[in-house]
């Protein structure tokens, strides 16, 4: 295409401090990449799936539209702008009340970032951290009464005795906020494993203000069936007070031998949660191995179906099991991919800037190297847009910002805001 031609051979002149090259998503162009801004425009018509390539597998899906649904375009004109190159390794953004944004490096360290993306303070006095692997310094959320409390919770991969295990620490944000004063561990999910992959996760309040917090089920062969297995805090989403301790009335609170926190089960590594402001349910996203990321709403006492029921398939190219994907007494994903985009951090979009995507759910992905925009009806997926997929960026956390404009931190470092041009 002409336009590709340009793109290759088009050089930025020294003295050019910003460049932005507009071209439509229509064509699947976007920005010149040494650009630090994106334009994505597109038409308002609906087309094949955005996905093309050849799935892993032949399985079938439960219902229509479960997966490869049909492709949708934003009418509005989009830009994705960098404000900050030079985080470490982001993994969670929470936007504070004031506008700013709070950010996990994983590392072991906090950044709090200005309305506008500059750097502004470093919180560095946390626990120690195993950053190997998937684990690290993860997710970071804020209290709801963080206005008159300061407090924060994360979790984090911690080196104990018997192997790694994810964490759940709280604290109180100093007054100067460059620390975290006070911090306590309120919950260790066990059992520990001696890997280093698939810890989940992340952390969400109900309106009663208890933590919602997902676990991964750490990967290995010999351990993942404990995803199923409700004596362990693994593969689980987990319904825990500020203390840490079981949120009374669970679904499994009277089950014998079962952990009392257990909320739902059966995950392989669901790293995003996002709650749909238009029913107040709970969403989740998961990796599957090749194939199989899914999309689920979580509702209490349900099983999930990992590693018993999956839409994936081994990295060595057998069956999961016995390669079953529908099963009795086991909730189906309400969408999946096949092949794997690893979806990371989701945010449901609230802002007002742009209104085409209000109550879509956005999912960042870390291998498929784009934002995917979903649009919701009646609980399923009605379509899917692929976002600045030319940045070749692996997308980790997303969220709606104070202005209405939706943010976003990568694994290279950079922070960027998305808003009508």
């Amino acid at each position: 295409m002409y336009y590709k031609h340009l793109l290759t051979k088009f050089m930025l002149p020294k003295n050019y401090k910003t460049f932005i090259l507009s071209l439509s998503l229509t064509t699947g162009i976007a920005a010149c990449h040494a650009a630090p801004q994106q334009t994505a425009a597109a038409d308002t018509g609906k087309g094949a799936p955005v996905e093309t390539i050849k799935p892993n597998s032949d399985y079938k899906s439960a219902f229509p539209g479960q997966t490869r649904i049909t492709g949708v375009k934003t009418k509005m004109a989009v830009t994705a702008t960098v404000i900050n190159s030079e985080l470490k390794q982001p993994w969670a953004l929470c936007v504070l009340p004031d506008g700013r944004f709070l950010i996990t490096q994983k590392g072991g360290t906090m950044r709090i970032l200005k309305a506008d993306g500059q750097a502004d303070k470093t919180i560095a006095n946390l626990p120690a951290v195993l950053a190997q692997g998937q684990g690290g310094l993860l997710d970071v959320n804020i209290d709801p009464d963080f206005k008159t409390n300061r407090m924060l919770f994360w979790d984090y991969a911690e080196v104990t005795p018997e192997g790694n295990i994810l964490a759940v620490a709280k604290g109180k944000l100093s007054a100067d906020e460059t620390q975290v004063e006070n911090i306590e561990v309120i919950y260790r999910a066990k059992p520990a494993y001696r890997g280093a992959l698939q810890y989940g996760s992340r952390i969400l309040f109900d309106k009663q203000g208890n933590l919602f917090v997902s676990t991964g089920e750490r990967s290995g062969g010999d351990i993942r069936m404990k995803a199923q297995d409700l004596s362990a805090a693994i593969g689980k989403v987990l319904h825990l007070t500020k203390d840490g301790k079981a949120v009374p009335g669970g679904p499994f609170a009277n089950t014998p031998n079962a952990l009392p926190e257990i909320y739902a089960y059966g995950f392989r590594n669901p790293e995003g949660m996002a709650w749909n402001p238009a029913t107040g349910e709970l969403w989740e996203d998961e990796f599957g191995p090749r194939g199989g990321d899914e999309i689920n709403i979580i509702r209490p006492g349900n099983n999930y179906g990992w590693p018993v029921v999956t839409y994936g398939i081994e990295y060595s190219g057998e069956k999961v099991g016995d390669g079953i994907q529908q099963k009795e007494g086991v909730t189906q994903p309400i969408y999946y991919w096949d092949p794997v985009i690893s979806p990371c951090g989701i945010t449901f979009y609230t802002g007002d800037m742009i209104p085409e995507w209000k109550g879509n759910l956005f999912v960042a992905a870390l291998s498929g190297s784009h934002i995917a925009r979903l649009v919701i009806k009646d609980n399923k997926v009605v379509g899917e847009e692929r976002l600045f997929k030319d940045k070749r960026e692996r997308w980790r956390s997303l969220a709606t910002g104070k202005d209405g404009a939706l943010y976003g931190v990568t694994d290279n470092g950079k922070m960027y805001r998305i808003a009508k041009q």
